[in-house]
Parts: structure tokens; C-alpha cells; sequence
């Protein structure tokens, strides 16, 4: 027994004390909390917890992105806006902001220093002018055609870490979070 379960006889007592306890600022559901044998089941640390899990690699991701992308003084958010317009149709601000995972506050801001360097215009749609639409210039197509390569290492890194079959199973697994 832990020390929660000898002074509490309830589960629930138990896991308040937890809760108070916490200086994490959370509050857990007590509904969403499975708790067996008057034990704290469903609460692990937070370096266990799948979301935590998540935050670290994409956050070590990025920093490695970043540091690469560095030289050629682009931050991530531009070179996800680039990536998103290289087709070359064109997109509305709320679905760029949506695609490349910015508010939409922060999009404009972003996309005003992109035009300014040159990278990106806007133009009115042509099929609703109420709506204005992103571009890439061909300087900024230039430039993310040779940030692509970038982009294809960290991936070919990473793939060759996990294993392919396990990179598949992975990003599938994502994809399904993402859906859901």
C-alpha cells in the first residue's frame, strides 16, 4: 500500500489528497479515473503519460527543424506556411491557419513579414471577394524547394530510428488521433 491508500480508506478521499496535493495546477475528472483496490490506477508520472510522451518528441523535432532551418533565417511557422502553399493554389487565411497549426492573430502577423521579404503574396479570391488568398512567390518557391531536402533527412532520420514498419504503424496511429 502507498501512502494515500493507508490514510485514506476510500479511493475518492485518496484521490483528492493527490489532487491537493499536486502543485501542477490540474484537476483530474474523478469520473474519468479508474481506481482499483483502493489504489490510484490511471495516474502515472507525467514523464510516462502519452500526451507528455508526444509534446517531448515534437518539441525535440522541432528544435532539430529549427536548428536546421536557421542558416537560411526562416522559422518553423514560415516554413510550414511555404510547405502548405507549394502547390501553388493558393489558400484562404483560416485554412492556411488551420493547415500550418497558428492562430489566425499570428498568421496575419507571420504573413505580413512574408510578403515583405518577398516570400508570399495575397491576392482577392476570385471566386468570393470577400475572402483574400495566400500565394507563394517564386522566391519563396525557390526557397522551399531547397528546405524540402531538409525536411526529407529529419524524416529518413527518424523513419530509420523507428524502423520502417514501425514509422508506418506510428504514423497511421497519429493519423487517427488527428482525425478523431
Amino acid at each position: 500500500m502507498n501512502e494515500l491508500e493507508t490514510r485514506s480508506p476510500h479511493p475518492r478521499a485518496a484521490l483528492s489528497a493527490l489532487a491537493q496535493k499536486a502543485d501542477t495546477g490540474y484537476f483530474y475528472e474523478l469520473e474519468d479515473i479508474e481506481i482499483k483496490n483502493f489504489g490510484i490506477a490511471g495516474i502515472s508520472s507525467m514523464q510516462n503519460q502519452l500526451a507528455y510522451l508526444i509534446a517531448t518528441v515534437n518539441r525535440q523535432l522541432e528544435d532539430e527543424l529549427q536548428d536546421k532551418l536557421r542558416p537560411e533565417g526562416i522559422p518553423i511557422e514560415q516554413f510550414r506556411i511555404l510547405s502548405a502553399l507549394k502547390d501553388g493554389n493558393g489558400l484562404a487565411m483560416g485554412d492556411l491557419a488551420t493547415r500550418v497549426l497558428v492562430d489566425s492573430t499570428t498568421l496575419t502577423k507571420i504573413i505580413d513579414r512574408m510578403v515583405t521579404a518577398m516570400l508570399v503574396y495575397r491576392a482577392p479570391d476570385p471566386n468570393d471577394r470577400r475572402k483574400v488568398l495566400v500565394f507563394l512567390t517564386a522566391k519563396g518557391g525557390a526557397l522551399i524547394s531547397r528546405l524540402e531536402g531538409v525536411v526529407g533527412e529529419q524524416e529518413e532520420k527518424l523513419v530509420n530510428r523507428l524502423q520502417q514498419n514501425k514509422a508506418d504503424e506510428l504514423t497511421k496511429i497519429l493519423q487517427t488521433l488527428v482525425r478523431n
